[in-house]
């Protein structure tokens, strides 16, 4: 009796260090993408414009004017494939901001394992064809809150040329984590989801574009550089 106690006693305190080690490298882990997104947010402030709005506009969607002789690329050809900056060779397409949640983020042009580690990437589609889709990590500092957003709050995508494409949330939905064509389903501009913890759902945040809110900001960009 006396060895079975003993040997519970080292089963417990087994788990407990098991639970503290998992613990301390959740932490680690977060703390470490949060470093990870900051230093390629500094790589990239040249790209940002100097003010993100922070509420939807209340202005009414006024008739488009006669396409400009100088209009962007994207809005010439739709279809083109967004321009990247490559950053400790890992290409952005792209800083995500969130002023409600204050969060600021790179986003990774394509997405695999490694990639969300450092920052949440493109699921798919595109800021030019009004379905881009975005995952993260449910890290604080990544997409963990984004169950505390509300309809109405705002959005901005800026990419890699200065253009600022800014949305309004409109839904919020819970899917399970294999329903790729729900998460692919419906006509929203951007969508963002995370996993919830223990990936037993996935939390989906879906967003309109505000038309009358695309803004072509001037920024410090020199024509033909790269970041490495």
């Amino acid at each position: 009796m006396r060895n079975k106690g003993t040997g519970l006693i080292f089963l417990g305190l087994l788990l407990i260090a098991a639970a503290l080690f998992l613990t301390a490298y959740n932490l680690y882990d977060e703390q470490r993408a949060e470093q990870s997104a900051l230093q390629v947010i500094d790589r990239l402030e040249d790209y940002l414009p100097s003010e993100v709005p922070t509420e939807a506009s209340t202005e009414p969607i006024v008739e488009q004017a006669p396409m400009p002789s100088d209009a962007p690329d994207y809005v010439l050809c739709p279809d083109m494939e967004m321009p990247v900056e490559t950053i400790n060779g890992m290409d952005y397409i792209g800083v995500l901001q969130i002023p409600s949640l204050e969060l600021e983020l790179p986003i990774a042009s394509e997405w695999n394992y490694p990639n969300l580690k450092t920052a949440p990437c493109r699921y798919s589609g595109s800021a030019y064809l009004n379905n881009l889709i975005l995952c993260g990590h449910n890290y604080t500092s990544h997409f963990g809150n984004l169950k505390n957003l509300c309809e109405g709050d705002i959005a901005t995508f800026t990419d890699m040329d200065g253009n600022v494409f800014t949305y309004k949330m409109m839904e919020r939905e819970t899917l399970n984590p294999t329903d790729i064509e729900g998460m692919e389903s419906g006509n929203w501009d951007l969508t963002l989801f995370t996993c919830t913890v223990g990936g037993q759902s996935r939390v989906t945040i879906r967003f309109e574009l505000l038309q009358d809110s695309i803004i072509i900001f001037e920024t410090r960009k020199i024509p033909g550089q790269r970041i490495f």
